[in-house]
């Protein structure tokens, strides 16, 4: 199993759970990577990945514009870690593969 695929996670907010669809690319070569969260989707910022550990950052306006930055590892079909937005703590994310 890899990181490549589609997976489902889920971001607690202060504003509410947020459900986001990411789909990871990870075969050879580089990763890269797309969040989608509503209508709104974003590119991965400067994804790394080290073996089913990735990280990487992206851009978001919705609820309100800032940066997030991730740190996920995968172990199976679920991927956890935690999620750093802007000038907030961080907060725990989890997801599974719903490819």
């Amino acid at each position: 199993m890899s990181l490549h695929g589609r997976w489902q996670i889920s971001i607690p907010t202060p504003l509410g759970r947020q459900d986001v669809l990411l789909d990871i690319v990870h075969r050879e070569g580089p990763i890269s990577g797309t969040a989608t969260q509503g209508d709104e989707t974003v590119p991965f910022i400067d994804p790394v990945a080290d073996g089913d550990r990735i990280q990487w950052s992206q851009r978001i306006t919705k609820p309100m514009s800032m940066v997030i930055k991730f740190d996920l590892t995968r172990d199976g079909e679920t991927l956890t870690g935690r999620a750093k937005p802007g000038f907030l703590p961080s907060i725990s994310v989890s997801g599974t593969r719903v490819d």
